[in-house]
């Protein structure tokens, strides 16, 4: 079998930002990259790769940053209020709000984001909102480790299920490990997975959203 448009592909992978450079992520036996191909959750230039291979088969390629998460973009790093990340009681959760947290945000339209915490200020806390492999080149080395048919379900709800329940794995060529934001990439926009016991809150004057954990026992 072959991969092509509506398999389930499973894979491992490695992943650089240098040619032969470090390793910046890979994946491990129990914690393969599984996805169906061909509906838009990865990279275009990732699946363009992986087109037509069986199981067992490597590849090596190299994507640019337009062809992965594009150019670097200053104006995307802001200051927001830091009255955008307090609870209904005025209280910041410091071990959300802190530096270097991802956290899933929305704009006054209600386009959904991923920002990365740059600075925590006394009435501010800098983000940054553009990827964290943007402007970088992506080397890639993958192995097909598992392909079948996906099933009509999943075909119709464009993403892979488990043991019958619906899973939507992330939009990235790459898998986020345990913990962190589960989102896709569309058109410079992300979607993300609020977790158990996060709520969003909207600040009125620059239409942010903020998601944050709240303690269970202020609910």
């Amino acid at each position: 079998m072959k991969i092509e448009k509506n398999t389930v592909v499973s894979v491992s992978y490695i992943l650089r930002t240098e040619e032969n450079g470090s390793i910046v992520e890979q994946t491990s036996d129990d914690r393969l990259l599984e996805f169906l191909f061909g509906r838009g959750m990865m990279l275009e230039q990732f699946e363009k790769n992986l087109d037509g291979l069986s199981v067992g088969q490597k590849t090596k390629f190299h994507l640019t940053p337009k062809e992965g998460y594009g150019e670097y973009h200053q104006e995307m790093v802001v200051n927001l209020p830091i009255s955008i990340f307090q609870d209904k009681d005025g209280n910041i959760n410091k071990e959300i709000c802190k530096e270097g947290n991802h956290i899933p945000m929305q704009d006054k339209n209600g386009n959904h984001l991923i920002g990365k915490i740059l600075h925590v200020y006394d009435n501010a806390v800098k983000i940054d909102f553009n990827h964290d492999m943007a402007g970088k080149d992506l080397y890639f080395e993958v192995e097909v480790k598992d392909i079948r048919q996906a099933t009509e379900e999943e075909i119709e709800h464009g993403h892979v299920h488990h043991d019958g329940h619906c899973c939507h794995h992330d939009g990235h060529c790459h898998k986020h490990e345990e913990g962190h934001e589960c989102h896709k990439h569309e058109e410079g926009h992300e979607c993300h997975k609020h977790e158990e016991g996060h709520h969003c809150h909207k600040n009125e004057e620059d239409g942010h959203h903020c998601c944050h954990h709240h303690d269970e026992e202020k609910e």
